[in-house]
């Protein structure tokens, strides 16, 4: 029998635990054979024996594949209503100490984003975020904390200023925010999500997977979530059938789990 994009998926699953049939299928398919041409592979199968056989192949899919786009400050907007108006909300119900989950955090520049904003208004000793991804490559770039000087772009100065440090072509974040974050690996789409969680940022993500897919990372936000916590999505995203899942819209791209589902 001919070895084919299904065979391929079933491999790809045993080798790196990462299902290809949650994702929407042309367009992913499409992603990989581009890479796999690039590469200098002409089918599934010889490119899957590569990867199996060179571990640094393997991470270069493994990162490709989880579409790696991330910087400081990322749709500015979003940013102003997390911090003018969600952060108070936070504060006024969950009290002075705050724990959030930034979901597919890829390089950093997110979790890192949510801890300044939240030092505006926390005791940083107070601020704990949970920033995770599948990818090990981005996890230990984001534990280093060095960013070149075109992720920082859009970061507003004050906050350049106040939490980096300018070394070379980049800039060093400090180590107090740095504090606030933990790394670590995780699997959105296999393992076990965390728990008692005040916020859950997950933006620009889920759109990669199938709508089922979608459906069952809602369903576990909502059960990692404390009772009326809330959950904050990407500009391109929106969460169809948001009462069904047990969320509320309370704000654009910002939801609040509401009643059992």
């Amino acid at each position: 029998m001919e070895y084919d994009y299904e065979n391929f998926k079933k491999d790809i699953y045993g080798l790196t635990n990462i299902n290809l049939s949650l994702y929407k299928e042309r367009q992913m398919k499409r992603r990989i054979e581009s890479l796999m041409k690039r590469k200098g592979y002409h089918n599934f199968q010889d490119y899957y024996h590569a990867m199996k056989q060179n571990q640094e192949l393997l991470r270069g899919f493994v990162s490709y594949l989880t579409i790696n786009v991330s910087e400081f400050y990322r749709n500015p907007k979003q940013w102003e209503v997390f911090e003018n108006i969600m952060i108070p909300i936070l504060k006024k119900q969950f009290g002075s100490s705050i724990n959030i989950w930034s979901a597919a955090c890829s390089t950093g520049d997110e979790p890192y984003t949510i801890a300044m904003l939240l030092a505006k208004h926390y005791p940083m000793n107070q601020i704990k975020i949970l920033a995770t991804d599948i990818d090990d490559d981005v996890l230990h770039f984001a534990k280093e904390g060095f960013y070149l000087n075109r992720s920082l772009e859009g970061l507003p100065k004050e906050l350049l200023d106040k939490h980096f440090i300018k070394k070379d072509n980049g800039y060093q974040i400090k180590d107090d925010i740095k504090a606030c974050v933990e790394f670590k690996k995780h699997n959105l789409l296999e393992d076990l999500y965390p728990m008692g969680m005040h916020m859950i940022v997950c933006r620009n993500v889920v759109i990669y997977f199938t709508d089922e897919a979608k459906e069952g990372v809602y369903r576990n936000f909502y059960k990692s979530l404390q009772p009326r916590g809330f959950l904050f999505i990407g500009s391109t995203e929106q969460i169809i059938h948001a009462k069904e899942l047990g969320f509320e819209s309370v704000d654009s791209f910002f939801y609040q789990k509401t009643s059992r589902c």
